[in-house]
């Protein structure tokens, strides 16, 4: 099996999982966990497209949800990811600049040359 073949044989289990849960938890889940969403029907339909891609993700904060426990209590950003957050962002800049200060010049011993005709 091609390579290519293999990835979107991947894509399609994991978006008809991905269609699975979002009927199961857009009809089930939404009205259980979010108390607002219980009637906003438009809403749900906004949520498929992001249910289908990240799927685990909802399956696990419903999972923990419907157990009473806080979904965000264990991921607070520690603080010492703070100086590698400044440094990298740092760095992000420092690389724009250098990409956008580089300049390459064509040699000037190549004369340019004509592929085709204009009219052909």
């Amino acid at each position: 099996m091609e390579a290519a073949a293999f990835i979107l044989s991947i894509a399609k289990i994991w978006l008809w999982i991905g269609a699975g849960v979002s009927v199961v938890f857009l009809t089930v889940g939404v009205g259980r966990i979010d108390d607002d969403a219980a009637d906003a029907f438009v809403f749900r339909v906004l949520l498929i497209p992001g249910i289908l891609l990240i799927w685990p993700l909802v399956v696990w904060r419903w999972w923990r949800l419907e157990r009473g426990e806080p979904f965000m209590s264990r991921y607070r950003p520690l603080l010492s990811h703070t100086p590698a957050a400044v440094i990298m962002a740092v760095l992000i800049i420092a690389a724009l600049a250098l990409s956008l200060t580089a300049r390459q010049e064509w040699p000037a011993h190549i004369a340019p040359e004509q592929l085709s005709e204009a009219g052909s």
